[in-house]
């Protein structure tokens, strides 16, 4: 009737047009509306909806070290959002969101006017923080015409159906949870603690003002790429919240001239403390999650957003850390200089195409059938690649073969800091840099232990009714049954006439007594020891195994020596306290695991530990006392392997046991002289400088004043002699010192270990 009416032509076509419009819109609504396009989620789902939370790591003194996670998102709370920051989101974002049911149609109808009749594509897209939350929680897939008119369309259903499903304050909680911040870092929580190193709820209204500022362009407005432009939309969010009534005119002003100051704590992977322990953890996470799930609880670290309480110290940590790359830097710079040009990583053609060869470049080529010859050449090209040393990374034209150069030079170190009496890991390092050297070198690495291995020989000879006031000599033997093995000391020739003490031959580990030693304990009576004492590694069953061949883990290391200030008993050093869920219901915990008897008796003990004592106080530690000027109770061992190729310090106080291992993941490739590569110099440092700075701290007073107990009357008795016995006048005149002695070794077994 309408259109007969009409009598113009063309205003009846037009007028047809228009309604043909408006029926293929709605048609197309509606097609939209019963999934034509793709499910719209119903209200069953909407109302059931779970978040992929990151799983968080804890310090045992309450500090977030890390995150595993897939998208770093930690849910929190409305009573968690401060005011400041709903109001600064609302002001900018969605000035109506209190009045509108999901869909703000007078701000959709002002963006179709200005985008569609005007052309202005700065009018924004209209959508209400509902549409958005939609949008959080099903990303789009597409990006032609169709498929945004379509996405928008969905949205704006599933917005309704969020409104009346939530409440207001749970539809702003569950976006300020999903919202993204770029840089694979969701929810309000996450972002705080990325830029601002802090809780939201601890969120200044400037700082609130900034991160809901970058909520329009997550990149173009990043306060740490873009510092000016994120100051300039966080003092419009200001405007926009005076314009809103949240924020009077004055305190926005006051607010707009205060600078943009970040914190920013990046939770990477390969960043931040601990990066080593961390790892470990995640390791045993990994396995836990898996005994979890054959027992019916499907846990994920990435995703079920666990809590894991670790028995580290962050600030012990931190302090461990600034020691170690002190002493490995300068260590690193006397190690190229005393290899000069005659370096194996320049000269060693053979060293370097051994290790050319474990690359993945090289393996790939070789899969691929290339001959040797073409995979070299091809490994030799040049291009743009980044090197890192101690000064920082640099882009630099290099070869594959280059970085192998580079890289094989570099010393490594592995070092960890236990509590004595529960195996509770305070610090852990292993190694110098964990984006180029992934290796653990207090976990994964088993290397020869030197010295260190001494006073397990020691207490078995106690162990077996050796008195510690027996005497050795110090003169060097050939053993003829065992190929002309002869070991012998660093000291001069003088040391043949010298016969020492077991205190004074440990103290200053003397390997020729050190052998001899083991051959009147018995080498059997010597490997049950160091079994009682948690050497869980399999130990060689020879001679050598006196002067420390035996391979074995750092932190292996550390629970035997717990045992000198542990009543006898070995620890296994352990990294989890407890695991919660996110409401910090607890879902495990660990317990300490120790031996359930002591390895040696108590007189033993209290021996050995003088001995060691005396290790710090005039022996090959002594510089602890000289160089580095600490005064606490100190017990120790260095320890020094074969060629220089291995660095070893352990150190005892009453309250922890510290070991540290400096060496190069070469074997091929070691120190060039004693004298820098002996564990007194190359790995003693990082235990005196971390002392060092504990000891400045007074929040550690309990651990670097603590004492140990003093030994029994008749243990300062049994050690009452003279250290060291020199040869007789006629002894020393029938004695030629430039002829080894020769004999047999002859293991004795003169009865088992108490």
């Amino acid at each position: 009737m309408i259109l007969k009416n009409i009598k113009s032509p063309i205003l009846r076509y037009v007028v047809i047009f228009v309604l043909a419009g408006f029926v293929l819109l709605f048609l197309f609504v509606l097609s939209v509306r019963f999934g034509a396009w793709g499910k719209i989620p119903d209200k069953t789902e909407l109302s059931d909806f779970k978040y992929q939370r990151a799983s968080e790591v804890y310090t045992a003194d309450s500090v977030l070290i890390g995150k595993y996670y897939l998208f770093d998102r930690q849910p929190i709370a409305f009573d968690n959002i401060p005011k400041q920051l709903v109001e600064a989101l609302v002001a900018i974002e969605d000035e109506r969101f209190y009045e509108h049911s999901g869909i703000d149609y007078p701000s959709l109808f002002r963006v179709a006017l200005k985008t569609i009749l005007m052309q202005d594509q700065s009018s924004g897209g209209g959508s209400t923080l509902t549409q958005q939350l939609a949008k959080n929680l099903y990303p789009r897939r597409e990006r032609n015409k169709t498929n945004i008119a379509v996405d928008k369309l969905k949205e704006m259903f599933i917005a309704s159906r969020l409104e009346a499903i939530y409440s207001k304050e749970e539809i702003l909680t569950h976006y300020l949870n999903t919202v993204s911040f770029g840089d694979n870092t969701f929810g309000i929580e996450s972002a705080s603690l990325k830029f601002f190193n802090i809780r939201a709820e601890e969120l200044t209204l400037e700082q609130a003002a900034t991160l809901v500022g970058m909520l329009k362009a997550t990149y173009g407005y990043n306060p740490r790429v873009f510092p000016q432009k994120s100051l300039d939309r966080r003092n419009l969010v200001l405007q926009s919240m005076v314009k809103n009534d949240f924020l009077s005119e004055k305190m926005k002003d006051s607010l707009q001239n205060l600078p943009l100051k970040l914190n920013y704590r990046d939770y990477d992977y390969n960043e931040g403390l601990a990066p080593y322990f961390r790892e470990e953890v995640r390791k045993k996470m990994l396995k836990w999650t898996a005994e979890q799930k054959e027992a019916g609880n499907d846990y994920n670290i990435y995703t079920s957003g666990l809590k894991i309480y670790t028995t580290l110290h962050s600030k012990m940590q931190r302090f461990a850390e600034e020691a170690m790359v002190a002493h490995m830097e300068k260590l690193q710079s006397q190690f190229e200089k005393s290899h000069g040009k005659s370096a194996p990583w320049i000269k060693d053609k053979k060293l370097i195409a051994k290790l050319v060869k474990r690359t993945p470049a090289y393996k790939k080529l070789k899969a691929n059938g290339l001959d040797e010859s073409k995979i070299m050449d091809s490994l030799a090209i040049k291009r743009k690649m980044i090197l890192a040393d101690w000064k920082g990374e640099k882009t630099v034209e290099a070869s594959v073969i280059d970085s192998v150069q580079h890289y094989m030079k570099f010393l490594n170190t592995g070092s960890l800091a236990i509590d004595p009496k529960t195996g509770a890991v305070k610090t852990w390092i292993g190694g110098v840099n964990f984006k180029y050297f992934k290796f653990d070198h207090v976990a994964q690495s088993k290397r020869q232990v030197g010295s260190t291995f001494k006073p397990i020989v020691y207490t078995a000879a106690l162990e077996v009714g050796i008195p510690p006031c027996t005497y050795f000599s110090a003169q060097e033997v050939e053993y003829e049954n065992l190929k002309g093995w002869s070991p012998s000391n660093s000291g001069d020739k003088d040391e043949d006439y010298l016969n020492y003490s077991m205190e004074m031959a440990l103290s200053n580990s003397v390997n020729t007594v050190a052998v001899k030693v083991l051959e009147k304990t018995g080498i059997e009576n010597v490997l049950v020891q160091a079994k009682n004492m948690g050497v869980f590694s399999e130990l060689p069953k020879q001679p050598s195994l006196a002067l420390g061949t035996g391979e074995i883990y750092a932190n292996e290391l550390a629970g035997v020596y717990a045992s000198y200030v542990n009543n006898g008993k070995a620890v296994l050093p352990y990294l989890i306290e407890t695991i919660t869920n996110q409401k910090d219901s607890i879902l495990a915990s660990f317990e300490p695991k120790r031996a359930q008897k002591s390895a040696f008796a108590k007189e033993t003990g209290q021996i050995m530990l003088e001995m060691l004592k005396s290790t710090i106080n005039q022996g090959t530690a002594s510089r602890l006392r000289t160089t580095y000027k600490l005064n606490n109770d100190i017990a120790g061992k260095t320890g020094t392997t074969q060629n220089n190729k291995d660095a070893w310090f352990v150190a005892l106080t009453p309250k922890l046991v510290h070991v540290t291992w400096v060496g190069l993941d070469n074997h091929e490739i070691g120190f060039r002289s004693t004298n820098l590569g002996q564990g007194a110099n190359a790995a003693l440092p990082l235990f005196a400088l971390w002392m060092q700075k504990m000891n400045r701290d007074p929040e550690f007073n309990a651990i670097t004043k603590a004492r140990f107990p003093r030994p029994d009357v008749n243990v300062l008795r049994s050690l009452d002699c003279e250290p060291i016995k020199r040869d007789g006048f006629f002894k020393r005149l029938f004695k030629n010192p430039n002829k080894k002695r020769t004999k047999k070794f002859r293991s004795k077994n003169s009865g088992s270990p108490r």
